[in-house]
């Protein structure tokens, strides 16, 4: 899999640069960027702004709010100011990429209030790209980044928009500027870093396509796992992942998650949803671990918090899960997490879990 990070900030940011560069000469202040309100002159600066304030956020290690400052251009600077505070700020943020370990989350307020060193470099190179892009539609000169590039964004921080054959214009139909044959213009548009939630000595980290895809490959999905991890279930649920996001019906929300140990950042395992609620508010859980991490109690602790987290939402009434009538320690986990057994037949149990459901309130947690 191909990483998201400071290289990727660099290359957007770069042909930024080399576009911007070759048209400073000209009137950025008096022409509009694109779609947008703004000027190319504001339209760049707020580039600059976004990646320092992305920089920022990591370096400081921020986790409520943004970190209160901004960038203020010395009076009289021109447009060819500009495209070096660009650089500069682009090259702060690859640093801050490349410094922050893997676990630490940042504030960021869309959608689940924090993004990790992925989310905040696939935010970075996605605003670079958007808005270079508006700034180009502006003064009227051709502007196309690469299609990998355009991938690495879509595939981690847009896990909601079905891939098109070309990720620019993919990329560019989801942001609301342009458009794609089938589908209906968008006027509103966000991304959607994934979602993590706590759950005592492990934290469920959301698979994103791009680390599914990797995963049902045969690769880590860009977790450190433990010895024999992961378990193939793991691979098979990547697989599930992929399959909804390709068909454009992939809920992140109600996705695949990597249950990662607090401890030493490790990846014991995974757990999930098999989709998101049917029309009777229903949804189906699984999970599996690797084999050496067995025999702890990670699989109940998860299974406790996901289940508390889905059915604090109204649209889920019922959590259920099918399980092998051999399977007993699966049995035990999914009892201990206050399942109910409510039917079987001759190769499986099944188990409910009802949002009325008291023992609920014993694990509910916040992310």
């Amino acid at each position: 899999m191909r990483s998201m990070g400071g290289d990727q900030v660099e290359e957007a940011v770069a042909g930024a640069v080399a576009l911007l560069r070759a048209v400073a000469g000209r009137d950025w202040d008096g022409v509009g960027a694109g779609r947008l309100e703004w000027s190319c002159r504001r339209t760049a600066e707020h580039i600059a702004d976004d990646l320092l304030a992305y920089a920022g956020q990591l370096a400081g290690r921020a986790t409520t709010a943004y970190v209160p400052f901004e960038i203020t251009l010395d009076d009289g600077t021109d447009n060819a100011g500009v495209v070096d505070v660009i650089e500069t700020t682009g090259a702060l943020l690859a640093a801050a990429v490349r410094t922050t370990p893997r676990e630490v989350r940042a504030f960021h307020p869309y959608p689940f209030r924090s993004a990790n060193r992925e989310g905040f470099a696939a935010m970075g190179v996605t605003e670079v790209l958007l808005h270079t892009h508006d700034i180009a539609q502006g003064l009227g000169v051709a502007y196309e980044p690469p299609a990998e590039l355009c991938a690495d964004v879509l595939t981690r921080i847009f896990p909601h928009v079905r891939p098109g054959s070309d990720p620019w214009p993919t990329l560019l139909w989801a942001t609301g500027r342009g458009e794609l044959p089938g589908r209906a213009p968008l006027t509103e548009w966000r991304w959607s870093n994934n979602l993590v939630i706590e759950a005592g000595r492990l934290t469920l980290q959301g698979v994103t396509p791009a680390a599914a895809a990797d995963l049902r490959a045969g690769g880590t999905g860009g977790f450190e796992w433990i010895e024999g991890g992961p378990f193939d279930g793991t691979r098979d649920a990547a697989g599930m992942v992929l399959k909804a996001y390709e068909s454009g019906v992939h809920r992140p929300e109600w996705g695949m998650f990597v249950l990662v140990r607090t401890e030493d950042g490790r990846a014991v395992g995974a757990m999930g949803f098999h989709g998101a609620p049917d029309e009777d508010g229903r949804a189906e859980v699984g999970y599996d671990l690797a084999e050496n991490a067995r025999g702890h109690g990670y699989a109940t602790e998860a299974l406790r918090a996901l289940a508390a987290w889905a059915l604090a939402h109204d649209e889920l009434d019922i959590l259920f899960a099918a399980i092998e009538r051999t399977n007993a320690p699966s049995q035990r986990v999914i009892a201990r997490a206050g399942f109910t057994r409510v039917s079987e037949d001759e190769q499986e149990y099944a188990y409910e879990l009802r949002a009325q459901d008291p023992s609920l309130r014993v694990y509910a947690r916040t992310d």
